[in-house]
């Protein structure tokens, strides 16, 4: 066990020890700054219970500061939180909770040290460490949290279904904490989970996604996913994914199990980013498979416009999970429309028509493209994924030359509509659409160079097929 508490951090336990001293009450630095320290891991979130009043003890502390702080107070859950340098310390007096059956919101009152240390969610956030005079450095342990840490178990302090009933989050956070940290998740907690799985309805969304987010963001996110599928919670709060689940065969023919597919997927896209909507887009990638399923006596199983539909499918699904409906959003919808795109340049002659039409639509996002195309490859054939590798290098390549010569990524056409509208005197109109399409499709297409005079002489030619004129000048 590691306990590597840094000097900026003394300095303020040492500020807290004096205040709590002055004012009479006990004070400990409790929770997750405690775990994280004792794993070795780094905090900058501290939490700080003492036995009184927590807001008086936040203000006297922060007096104490140079710079001085300010104080922010929550007068409604009876906390109080400043910043100090990297540091974030929030203060809250000594409590317990009490809830109805149906309910999240907790009865709370003044309590002890004990009574704080009985509402946490798991044994390993409930140590305390006492910033006393008599006994600074103290650990107060009662449910074996250190034990737990040493073997890597989650396990809630009381007994599991009141834990979770108490508040159904906790069920979440069980798994977050198993797959951010590689712990296992003791069996009575995990039983519980599944068991008190309905539970988890009466939590909003907004919570839940600050969990979810979490798992995704881990290292092996299908760690938590596996978890939150095995005890039921995955099928309460994103049924879309669970549908995936499964393997029909029919005539003896069968197709992937597409929910362990897309796991793999997001772990494959986990290795090589952290970006938050890329790892979003392996989980959406394939959404629309059960959808789009259809079986076809000598083709066998075929999940045709999938991506289309998919990409119809986002707006809805982060709606649902209260995710951002802003560029985030367009994003995702982008890489799953496009998915299979560079999967379908590898299987025929690569055209430098087919790549301009490839850059033109992927824009920026082009190398993120390419980050969840080969992610999606999940082959246990290793010659297949070789080749397969190969051929999207060769794509890459490709990019990198049609680019270089054409400059079609985020492509703004030469030629604009105002243009075409004084060039032939004529008002906004089909003809301007068509003529604006056609340009886009010569360029695309090589027929024209991506520049000004060859598209303006193609304009000409398009406008005079349609039997417009050009305006004489005067």
């Amino acid at each position: 066990m590691v306990f590597n508490i840094k000097q900026e951090e003394r300095k303020i336990f040492s500020l807290i020890g004096e205040a709590a001293k002055e004012m009479n009450v006990p004070a400990y630095v409790v929770g997750g700054y405690v775990r994280d320290r004792l794993l070795g891991r780094p905090s900058k979130d501290m939490d700080i219970v003492c036995v009184g009043n927590g807001i008086a003890l936040a203000r006297k502390v922060a007096s104490k500061l140079r710079p001085l702080p300010r104080v922010v107070v929550y007068k409604r859950f009876g906390t109080a939180m400043f910043k100090h340098h990297d540091l974030e310390v929030e203060f809250v007096g000594a409590r317990k909770e009490s809830y109805r059956q149906d309910s999240r919101k907790p009865i709370v009152e003044d309590g002890s040290l004990e009574d704080d240390q009985n509402r946490r969610d798991f044994t390993i956030n409930a140590l305390a460490v006492s910033l006393n005079e008599t006994k600074y450095g103290e650990i107060v342990d009662p449910f074996n949290g250190i034990y737990h840490l040493e073997q890597k178990v989650i396990q809630t302090p009381l007994e599991p279904t009141k834990t979770f009933s108490d508040d159904p989050l906790r069920m979440m956070r069980a798994i977050r904490f198993s797959t951010q940290l590689h712990f296992t998740i003791e069996e009575r907690t995990l039983k519980s989970i599944a068991k008190n799985k309905n539970r988890i309805r009466i939590v909003s969304y907004e919570r839940i996604l600050g969990e979810l987010n979490k798992i995704i963001l881990a290292d092996i996110p299908s760690v938590g996913f596996k978890l939150l599928f095995d005890t039921g919670l995955l099928h309460i709060i994103f049924p879309e994914m669970t549908a995936l689940h499964g393997v029909e065969y029919k005539n003896g023919k069968g197709h992937k199990d597409n929910f362990y597919h897309t796991l793999e997927v997001l772990d494959n896209i986990s290795k090589k980013t952290d970006n938050l909507w890329l790892r979003w887009s392996a989980i959406l990638h394939d959404i629309a498979k059960p959808p789009t399923k259809r079986f076809h006596p000598k083709q066998g199983w075929t999940f045709h416009g999938h991506e289309v539909v998919g990409a119809k499918m986002v707006p809805k699904i982060f709606r649902k999970l209260k995710l951002p409906l802003d560029h985030k959003m367009k994003f995702v919808q982008k890489m799953v429309r496009l998915h299979l795109r560079p999967i379908s340049l590898t299987k025929e002659e690569i055209t430098d028509s087919a790549i301009r039409r490839l850059l033109f639509d992927a824009g920026d996002d082009i190398d993120h493209l390419m980050i969840l195309c080969e992610a999606d490859i999940t082959s246990k054939n290793a010659k297949k994924v070789k080749r397969f590798l190969e051929n999207y290098e060769i794509v890459r390549q490709k990019l990198k030359e049609v680019e270089e010569k054409d400059k079609i990524r985020n492509w703004q056409p030469p030629i604009s509509g105002e243009l075409i509208m004084e060039t032939f005197d004529i008002p906004p109109s089909r003809p301007v659409g068509v003529i604006k399409n056609a340009i886009r499709e010569a360029i695309l297409d090589g027929d024209i160079t991506n520049n000004y005079e060859e598209a303006f002489s193609f304009m000409i030619e398009k406008g005079q097929e349609l039997g417009l004129s050009q305006k004489t000048k005067t």
